[in-house]
C-alpha cells in the first residue's frame, strides 16, 4: 500500500499541471510516520497521503508547503495555503473565515522517559528540570509549571530531535505524541526504546480550510468525511503505525 500511496504523490504533483491545486500545510517539526521531508519536499507519511488522496478525490492536484509552526495562521490568512489537517480550533490564533471538516485523527500526547525511568510519573512530584518540547508548541498541562519556572523548556526543531535527545540523556523527559513515539521505537532494541509516562492530553483533531468561493470546499469537506467514515483514513493511520485508530478513540472515551 506504500507504494501505491507514493504512486499517488507522484501523480498529485506532476499529472495536473494546468489545474488549479489545492494547496497544503505540512508543518516542518512533524516527523514520520507524520511525514518523511526530504529537500523540503514531503516523501511519505501519513499526513501526505491522506492529503494526496483527498486531492484526487476531488480532482485537483496536491500542492505542499512545508511551513514553520509560526507561519501557519499567517499563511493562511494571507491565502498562501488553503487547507491545514492535524489540528484543533483551539491551536488557531485567527479563527478567520474557516471552514471545517469533522473530527478525522486522535492525538495522545504523553511525557516520555527512558527504560530507567519509573513506569508512572505525577507531575505534581516532579522536582524542577528541564522537558523536551518541541519548538513553537504550547503544552496546556505542562505550562503551569513552565510559567512557575519549576520546568523549563528544551525546545527542539522536531518531534524526532526532542526523542532523539531524550534517548542521549540531554533530558529526563520529553513531550511526544503516541504516533511519533511508536515509530521511534521500531528503530531501536527494547533496551533503547523510549515509554510514555503519563497521559497529558488526549483530543480528536480536524482539518480546516478557507472559506473561498474559488475552492470546492463542499466537496472537500464531504469528502473527508466519506475518507473517515468509509476507513480509509484509519487504514493509512494504521498501515504506518500498527494502531487501530477507532479503538484508540474508543479506550479513551469516558
Amino acid at each position: 500500500m506504500r507504494s501505491a500511496m507514493g504512486a499517488l504523490l507522484l501523480l498529485g504533483s506532476g499529472c495536473f499541471a494546468e489545474e488549479v491545486p489545492l494547496r497544503f500545510a505540512i508543518t516542518d517539526g512533524w516527523a514520520m510516520p507524520m511525514v518523511q521531508i526530504e529537500r523540503g519536499r514531503p516523501t511519505q507519511g501519513i499526513m501526505p497521503d491522506i492529503m494526496t488522496s483527498l486531492a484526487t478525490q476531488v480532482g485537483m492536484p496536491a500542492q505542499f508547503h512545508v511551513l514553520s509552526r509560526a507561519r501557519l495562521d499567517g499563511a493562511m490568512q494571507q491565502g498562501e495555503i488553503d487547507i491545514r489537517c492535524y489540528v484543533s480550533p483551539d491551536w488557531v490564533a485567527n479563527r478567520g473565515d474557516y471552514l471545517w471538516s469533522v473530527p478525522l485523527f486522535f492525538q495522545r500526547d504523553l511525557l516520555v522517559g527512558t527504560s530507567s525511568a519509573p513506569s508512572t510519573v505525577s507531575l505534581k512530584a516532579l522536582e524542577p528540570q528541564p522537558i523536551g518540547t518541541m519548538l513553537g508548541y504550547v503544552y496546556p498541562t505542562l505550562q503551569p509549571l513552565f510559567d512557575s519556572g519549576r520546568l523549563r523548556r528544551d525546545d527542539a526543531r522536531s518531534q524526532e530531535q526532542v526523542l532523539a535527545k531524550l534517548l542521549a540523556g540531554r533530558y529526563r523527559y520529553g513531550m511526544s505524541n503516541q504516533w511519533a513515539l511508536d515509530w521511534f521505537n521500531q528503530r531501536h532494541t527494547a533496551d533503547r526504546q523510549l515509554h510514555g509516562v503519563a497521559v497529558l492530553q488526549e483530543q480528536e483533531l480536524s482539518c480546516y480550510l478557507r472559506n473561498d468561493p474559488r475552492l470546492a470546499t463542499q466537496r472537500i469537506l464531504r469528502t473527508l468525511q466519506q475518507m473517515k467514515a468509509s476507513g480509509e483514513i484509519d487504514a493509512i493511520i494504521q498501515l504506518y503505525t500498527g494502531r487501530n485508530a477507532a479503538s484508540d478513540v474508543e479506550a479513551a472515551s469516558p
